[in-house]
């Protein structure tokens, strides 16, 4: 017999093959201990259905790969959803995070996505093919990509 609160794991493997990822940054970290230096490898990675899903997720390893794997995780936990308007937004933001400062704004069809490579990525996942931005203030890409989910949660 059996128990009927017991998960399975399928429909989630199932769900993961839908969204697409993109690793945002690899950063090797350093701690600093009474014997020497501690490297790890942090990573940023967005995921996306370009269907109007979008989640960030940052972790950390001592390996690239499992690092990257586990902010993939982390991002998958982390999704929102975004209103589109066929193809880009539906008017023009301006959005703070911390440092970093992002306008959006929506573009006529066929201009395609008009933006630095932080929101261009974000854009791309969440399934936006016409927009211009602009990046103020932070060159941090983290806080740029935050910023943009931010700023396209509120439309």
């Amino acid at each position: 017999m059996s128990n009927p609160r017991r998960r399975t794991f399928t429909g989630d493997r199932a769900e993961q093959t839908e969204f697409q990822h993109e690793v945002l940054e690899v950063a090797r970290v350093v701690r600093v201990v009474k014997g020497g230096r501690r490297f790890r490898f942090r990573a940023a990675v967005i995921v996306g259905d370009r269907g109007g899903r979008v989640g960030l997720g940052i972790a950390k390893s001592r390996d690239v790969q499992q690092a990257i794997t586990k902010a993939q995780a982390q991002a998958m936990k982390n999704v929102v959803r975004v209103s589109l308007a066929e193809g880009t937004i539906a008017h023009q933001t301006l959005t703070r995070f911390k440092g970093a400062q992002i306008m959006l704004k929506p573009a006529r069809p066929g201009t395609g996505i008009i933006a630095g490579g932080t929101v261009r990525a974000v854009a791309d996942m969440v399934g936006i093919t016409d927009i211009v931005s602009k990046q103020f203030g932070s060159s941090h890409k983290v806080n740029n990509a935050l910023a943009t989910i931010k700023a396209l949660q509120s439309l």
